[in-house]
Parts: C-alpha cells; sequence; structure tokens
C-alpha cells in the first residue's frame, strides 16, 4: 500500500513538473523565434543598405558619363571655334 500511496503523491508533482518542463521550451521556442525574427530583420536591412548602394553607384555613374559628355562637347565647340577663327584669320 505505501508504495502506492507514493505513487499518487508524485503524480501531482510529476505533472506539474512537466508543465513547468514545458513552460521552459515553449518561451525557449518564443526566444528562438524573436532571435530569428530579429535576424531576418537584420538580413533584410543588409539587403536594402546594399541594394540602395547599387543605386547610389548606379547614379554615381550616370552624373560620370554625362559630365564626360558635357566635356568632350565642350571641347567640340571649343575646336570648332578655333577652327573658325583660324578660318577668318586665313580670310
Amino acid at each position: 500500500m505505501s508504495s502506492q500511496s507514493t505513487f499518487y503523491l508524485l503524480i501531482p508533482t510529476l505533472v506539474s513538473t512537466t508543465r513547468l518542463l514545458k513552460g521552459k521550451e515553449g518561451a525557449m521556442c518564443e526566444e528562438e523565434k524573436e532571435k530569428e525574427k530579429e535576424e531576418e530583420e537584420e538580413e533584410e536591412k543588409e539587403e536594402e543598405e546594399e541594394e540602395e548602394e547599387k543605386e547610389e553607384e548606379k547614379e554615381k555613374e550616370k552624373e560620370e558619363k554625362e559630365k564626360e559628355k558635357e566635356k568632350e562637347e565642350e571641347e567640340k565647340e571649343k575646336e570648332k571655334e578655333k577652327e573658325e577663327e583660324e578660318e577668318e584669320e586665313e580670310e
């Protein structure tokens, strides 16, 4: 009888212990989920930053090309002016 009574006395303890363990596991799972969410957010931020950097680089390249074109046009105009001046001098 004594072994049966001890067993029945242990049941509530076992139940409460398993509930506690499940609760800890649940809390750990929630922590892990939060960490995963944070990591995903960080990855998304990094990707956005990389995209922004790429866009900025493209814009810079476009600006540089435009500047080069402007310089070339200015040089062409100067050459034309020089040629015109030379022609005027020859005449």
